[in-house]
């Protein structure tokens, strides 16, 4: 499983539970996008989104986000979830994500989501601030330190 969320800066865990679960007796489609999201949430704490939204009222709104469903997921079973940004933009980043079942051992799902960067108190997009930009770079490279720390 490790090696799955090899890259991964931000993994969350979650336990699915049996509501979850769809006549088809395996975790619902739109589960996976809340798996998603609560990953997603957590990458912003670590990045300081929130404080800044706070401040100065610029966050982020989600412009399009997509799931490859892999294998299925049923209960009992836990989930990691892993959250990453791949490209950042003059007003946007991209994001991608990693659901794996800890039961199987196996890559459950993967997506991908566009944010976009918006002014909440203007309501309009705006530029990716320099310190959100730093502060991404600065999560993600500490992959790349764990790595090497690895001697990998």
């Amino acid at each position: 499983m490790n090696e799955i969320l090899r890259g991964f800066p931000v993994v969350v865990e979650f336990p699915i539970a049996w509501g979850e679960m769809d006549a088809q007796q395996h975790v619902n489609n739109v589960v996976y996008f809340r798996y998603i999201e609560n990953a997603r949430i957590a990458y912003y704490d670590k990045i300081g989104a929130w404080k800044m939204m706070e401040e100065s009222g610029i966050g982020t709104v989600l412009a399009s986000t997509q799931c490859r469903y892999r294998i299925p997921l049923t209960y009992p079973d836990t989930v990691s979830v892993g959250a990453k940004v791949t490209k950042v933009e003059a007003d946007r980043f991209t994001m991608e994500y990693r659901v794996v079942s800890h039961r199987l051992g196996k890559l459950a799902a993967e997506g991908k989501g566009v944010l976009v960067t918006f002014d909440f108190r203007e309501n309009r997009k705006t530029p990716l601030p320099e310190e959100l930009r730093t502060n991404i770079s600065s999560l993600e490279a500490t992959v790349v330190e764990q790595a090497g720390a690895h001697g990998e």
